[in-house]
């Protein structure tokens, strides 16, 4: 499930200089990011967990990265509780562990339909599966 907010209404100017195809990748990702129902903005990662504490376990959003090396992370509700991961944009694609896309929102489909039969596990979070 996901944890649903209205997007900002511009894109963040707080990112780092890309190539001009690097820009474009980024910025038709970021418009249909803004579109979902999941994209935060710039949340905190104190904030997401404190909106994601009485979801259910698997609900999720995505959120401006407080990194200044990443844009975005994920924040999801695991059965510990919320955890954070970082979602990194290189060479044109965002990624998260295996998968990677050009579009993050893509990214995030892919993950979501792979781990429905194989959870992931993160060393940070003790080996609890990502569902």
């Amino acid at each position: 499930s996901v944890l649903p907010s209205p997007a900002p209404p511009s894109l963040p100017d707080r990112f780092r200089m890309f190539r001009s195809c690097e820009w474009e990748v980024l910025e038709r990702s970021l418009h249909i990011l803004q579109a979902s129902d999941f994209y935060w903005g710039p949340l905190s990662v104190g904030e997401a967990h404190a909106k994601l504490q009485r979801e259910p376990v698997g609900t999720y959003l995505v959120r401006d990265s407080s990194q200044g090396n990443c844009l975005f992370s994920l924040s999801v509700r695991m059965p510990t509780g919320p955890v954070s991961l970082r979602i990194s944009f290189q060479e044109g694609y965002f990624r998260l562990k295996n998968w990677f896309s050009d579009c993050v929102v893509r990214l995030l489909e892919l993950v979501v339909a792979g781990t429905r039969n194989n959870p992931l596990h993160f060393d940070e979070m003790g080996g609890t599966p990502l569902v």
